[in-house]
């Protein structure tokens, strides 16, 4: 009897080649920049290209959208629409390693839109709890907006710093310093009044950031933050 963890890696649908590949790897490109809209597109035209793999992520990125932009609206059920038939989506798909992962990131940013934030723990702890054991099997992890980084996205949108900046430490520890975490880490700091960490993490931001994308919100933001006159005299000292 095949073990089940070979039998999930050999439902796994194939890769891509070609001009899918390259879609693919724009899509990460965009997200990596924070733009995930741009990253939606890119993975939805992998898609049409052939890129049965880019699936999950497109389906996975536009729920991310959808229940972000649901938190504006108090988690209606009309604006948690789409985010339910994404997860309907991703039922009717072959099973993926991190198939489960993404449904409690998704089912979480669903509590995240309502203010549940009891229910949001719930789904967002056995979120980061799977995708742990699935990094520790070699397995990898959820696409493109990890469970590890949308805790600390999620208890930052619900106001709960204290936990949002435990996320983001533990997401750090777990799989590095990424753009996302660190300016999850600064925009924890602005709200916790720790203003020489958020200057750290601003500058370490805008350090990493690549030149020719200069024009996005977050550049501008770490940018104004950096002025303020307490960033600029930690930077002279």
């Amino acid at each position: 009897m095949i073990p089940v963890a070979i039998a999930v890696l050999l439902a796994q649908p194939p890769g891509c080649s070609g001009k899918g590949a390259s879609l693919a790897a724009a899509a990460r490109t965009h997200a990596d920049n924070l733009e995930l809209t741009a990253a939606a597109e890119s993975f939805d035209a992998a898609v049409s290209a052939g890129c049965v793999s880019a699936q999950l992520p497109a389906i996975y990125v536009r729920a991310l959208i959808a229940a972000r932009d649901a938190y504006r609206f108090g988690g209606s059920a009309e604006s948690l629409e789409p985010v339910k038939r994404a997860l309907e989506r991703i039922d009717s798909m072959a099973p993926l390693p991190e198939g489960d992962v993404v449904r409690f990131v998704l089912r979480a940013a669903m509590a995240a839109a309502q203010s549940e934030r009891d229910e949001l723990a719930l789904l967002i702890d056995h979120a980061v709890d799977l995708e742990a054991k699935l990094q520790a099997a070699g397995l990898g992890a959820a696409p493109i907006v990890t469970a590890h980084e949308a805790a600390g996205d999620l208890w930052l949108q619900v106001y709960r710093d204290d936990d949002a900046r435990r996320a983001y430490v533990r997401a750090a520890e777990r799989i590095g310093l990424t753009r996302r975490v660190r300016l999850g880490l600064a925009r924890t700091a602005v709200r916790m009044s720790d203003t020489p960490t958020a200057c750290e993490q601003y500058r370490m931001l805008l350090s990493s950031w690549p030149s020719a994308r200069q024009d996005v919100p977050e550049v501008s933001e770490a940018r104004a933050f950096l002025q303020t006159p307490l960033c600029r005299s930690s930077q002279t000292r």
